[in-house]
């Protein structure tokens, strides 16, 4: 094996902490070490920036002008995927959202056949067995209780090795659903309810380990009622959240990653629609949604999904809540790896250059280190 290329960056995110001081040994392309700088012999590349692993989002609704829903193929997985992508984002798990039955039979075979995709991790089942009253964009005419079509659906899904994560509502499950699906291995994330905290800790004790953006479509929290949301933020369950500065207020954010009991139980997701790095607006139900000052708005002007990268979203964190850095970028990238069975993508040893970032100075992608390599 000939000799390594060295590379310095101004830090390196290793997957936990930010290190400083740090050289990048690359052979073919290929992480092999990390070397204090002091201890490498030999010419360096020097270059500013924090590299890092590119981000893992498990809300993803669309991208490149792809809704899932809309077109539940491998092809539009695909779409998907590389649309997001460019704006830093290498592993998603696409999202299919409350429709008819045959949309999520669609879904289902998608997932399957898209499986070792690369950037593909999976599916989510955000829906159909949600609450009314906490629908929010979901389409009410396709809502319904918890189903044997749904268990099926998940046990074909997990035979076939692919990850799973379910959004449902207390509401919709009877007792026992819940334990069903966990024993699948499927990941079940409580969202889109309006229930009590008492509901709510029913499905943890069934095992349901997650909570779908916090804040968005829950039941608040109250002195003496703390609905799904103050459960959330009581509990030691992981929490997915939007940060785009519209779905929820920075500094309520701030409040719940202050007080969850355990830490890196946070992690952030885009929630995004087909319009990142696709046009300003798409059909759902029927229905034009639209780009409106950066948020995504129905006829009835609520909001519909998000029109937000994770990049976009890291910066937010760090820059407008004032996270430490390496706590956004484990948000980012650690905690929704652990949370799917991905660690791998947390790593930086044994990584291909083309799977890691450089962020600058305003915390946003300036490319790709593969890129800045060819460049020198």
């Amino acid at each position: 094996m000939t000799a390594p290329v060295w590379v310095c960056p101004g830090q390196v995110f290793d997957g936990e902490r930010l290190l400083s001081g740090v050289a990048i040994g690359v052979f073919d392309g290929v992480i092999q070490s990390l070397t204090m700088l002091n201890q490498v012999s030999g010419p360096v590349q020097c270059l500013p920036g924090v590299v890092t692993p590119g981000y893992v989002d498990l809300q993803v609704n669309g991208g490149g002008d792809v809704l899932l829903n809309n077109d539940p193929s491998p092809q539009g997985m695909a779409v998907m995927a590389a649309a997001l992508r460019r704006f830093g984002t290498d592993a998603i798990l696409p999202t299919v959202i409350t429709d008819a039955p045959e949309v999520l039979e669609r879904a289902v075979q998608a997932a399957i056949a898209a499986k070792g995709q690369t950037g593909i991790l999976g599916l989510h089942i955000e829906g159909p067995h949600i609450s009314l009253a906490r629908r929010g964009t979901h389409a009410a005419r396709f809502l319904r209780p918890m189903e044997a079509s749904t268990q099926r659906h998940i046990e074909r899904l997990r035979a076939a090795g692919v990850a799973v994560k379910i959004t449902l509502a207390p509401e919709a499950v009877q007792p026992g659903q819940v334990r069903a699906l966990v024993e699948t291995g499927a990941i079940v994330s409580i969202g889109h309810s309006d229930a009590t905290a008492d509901q709510v800790q029913a499905l943890l004790d069934e095992g349901a380990s997650c909570f779908t953006h916090l804040y968005n479509a829950m039941s608040p929290m109250q002195g003496r009622a703390p609905g799904v949301t103050g459960a959330a933020i009581n509990s030691t369950a992981y929490c997915g959240f939007i940060c785009d500065g519209h779905h929820v207020l920075d500094s309520m954010l701030g409040l719940a990653v202050r007080a969850r009991p355990v830490p890196d139980r946070m992690f952030l997701v885009s929630d995004c629609m087909s319009t990142v790095g696709g046009t300003d607006h798409f059909t759902l139900y029927g229905q034009e949604i639209h780009v409106d000052g950066g948020r995504l708005v129905n006829a009835e002007g609520s909001l519909a999904g998000a029109h937000v990268t994770m990049a976009e979203g890291v910066a937010r964190l760090i820059t407008t809540l004032g996270l430490p850095p390496e706590q956004a970028l484990r948000m980012a990238i650690t905690v929704p790896a652990r949370l799917i069975g991905a660690d791998n993508l947390a790593q930086i040893i044994g990584r291909h250059c083309d799977d890691l970032l450089i962020l600058g100075a305003d915390w946003l992608p300036q490319g790709r280190l593969s890129d800045r390599l060819k460049a020198v």
